[in-house]
């Protein structure tokens, strides 16, 4: 008996690790295929210009804005003070120290050069990244709390509330995410800056629409969610609640809302996980999201494979830690 479940169980082994190399081949022969293929269109790999999408060095000069002379040079720790002194009058830079490039006494004419450095700076894939996440974020926070009381409104017995939360759900779900963009951008975006702009205020960045658009949009989706969650809490829950004297909003608050927000999680993690992907569209509208800032670097530098590959591993990146923090507060949840 002992010895046929020790065959039983290298043979349960045996065939994980036969499926193991199975996958490990798919992808090699997927990688190949790549390879092969652009071979094929005579194209060439420049994984070497990569890393200064991410991170680069910039040449800093600082120039003279006048004619003159070098009056002095005060030397504070890693950083420099020069001072020039002219017939138009009087002019100081700070410099790094180790960097100068003039000493006491020189004459200077305008352009020339001061000092020469160089600076570390973020590459724009980087920047694109943190606005792709930053967009997000601020979406997911005002889709919940849309989502949240539309949903809350949706199961209302006041007329007016609930249809209310009826035609918005049902308009945004029924519109594509691309439409929605163009509206809020075009139409309400232009009517809203002109009438600032009517009344002497500075006008609302394109961000912020491609922000109010996001939220609007994953608030109806949250909305379902919560409303379906709510539902499935027995209705003696809430009848428990109000023979305890709470009031309808306390019951909500104290009783039916923690246990829904439970069931309705794992959906919440794909909205959100989608709504990270949907931020792509933002770049139609000028926003220099990840997408956008891939597009232009591909523009600038034809390497159209390296970049694009870059750019859905980055997007990969951001959804698997939001799916692991997600699932984290889910288990935790469970845990309670």
């Amino acid at each position: 008996m002992g010895s046929r479940l020790l065959i039983n169980r290298l043979k349960d082994r045996n065939y994980y690790y036969v499926w193991v190399g199975v996958f490990f081949l798919i992808i090699i022969s997927i990688i190949l295929s790549l390879y092969f293929s652009a071979r094929q269109i005579d194209y060439t790999w420049r994984w070497y210009r990569i890393p200064k999408y991410f991170a680069y060095q910039e040449q800093v000069e600082i120039a003279s804005e006048i004619d003159g002379e070098v009056e002095s040079i005060s030397k504070k720790g890693k950083e420099a003070v020069v001072r020039i002194k002219g017939l138009e009058g009087v002019e100081s830079h700070a410099v790094p120290a180790s960097a100068l490039a003039v000493e006491e006494g020189d004459q200077i004419y305008y352009g020339d050069r001061l000092a020469a450095y160089k600076k570390w700076r973020v590459g724009i894939l980087i920047q694109g990244l943190w606005l792709t996440l930053k967009v997000s974020i601020i979406a997911i926070v005002f889709g919940i709390l849309i989502g949240l009381f539309t949903g809350i409104a949706r199961i209302s017995s006041n007329p007016a509330l609930k249809w209310s939360a009826i035609t918005y759900i049902e308009i945004i779900r029924g519109s594509p995410l691309l439409v929605q963009i163009f509206i809020w951008y075009f139409v309400l975006g232009t009517l809203l800056n002109n009438l600032l702009a009517t009344h002497g205020i500075d006008q609302i960045p394109p961000l912020w629409f491609g922000v109010a658009a996001l939220a609007c949009f994953t608030g109806a989706y949250v909305a379902e969610m919560v409303r379906a969650g709510i539902q499935s809490i027995h209705r003696g829950q809430t009848e428990a609640a109000r023979s305890l004297g709470m009031t309808y909003v306390k019951s909500m608050r104290h009783v039916i809302l923690p246990q829904a927000l439970r069931r309705i999680l794992p959906p919440l993690a794909g909205q959100f996980i989608s709504l990270i992907k949907d931020s792509s569209l933002l770049g139609i509208i000028a926003i220099r999201e990840l997408t956008k800032a891939t597009r232009e670097v591909v523009t600038t530098s034809l390497q159209p494979f390296e970049l694009w590959f870059i750019c859905a591993l980055l997007y990969l990146v951001l959804t698997f830690s939001l799916s692991m923090v997600l699932q984290y507060l889910e288990r935790r949840q469970l845990a309670v």
